[in-house]
């Protein structure tokens, strides 16, 4: 299953939004208003919960200088990756897109759809928040 966000402007410079996005404690300012949990577990982890859905733990697997950053589910039982696609526009101008991408059989697939897309937009659209 592929989701992706809107693509969304940020008034920020990519090498910002990058070293942002690379600390994952900064990943709590753009959970939506529903969060029922986050917790640090490293400087390379994170844990969050939203109201009504299972705790995911995600851990940093790539990242490549201001321009991508992919996160992945630290379980095997339901393997994603999130990733964050960061492109400098103007010196202060940064469209960023999300991308989830995970294996799930048709009807987890049919589930989660809905609330994720919605996740991923929420995320997108908090970036300015950085």
């Amino acid at each position: 299953m592929n989701l992706e966000s809107p693509k969304v402007t940020v008034e920020k410079s990519a090498q910002y939004l990058f070293e942002q996005l690379s600390d994952v404690k900064n990943f709590e300012k753009l959970m939506p208003e529903n969060i029922a949990k986050f917790e640090v577990i490293d400087e390379n982890c994170f844990e969050f919960g939203l109201k009504g859905m299972p705790e995911i733990k995600l851990v940093k697997k790539e990242f490549t200088p201001n321009s991508k950053i992919v996160l992945g589910a630290a379980s095997s039982k339901l393997p994603f990756t999130l990733t964050g696609n960061l492109t400098e526009i103007e010196e202060n101008k940064t469209e960023v897109q999300l991308q989830f991408e995970g294996e799930f059989n048709p009807m987890m697939a049919m589930m989660i759809k809905g609330p994720i897309g919605k996740f991923i937009e929420t995320l997108a659209s908090n970036m300015g928040k950085l």
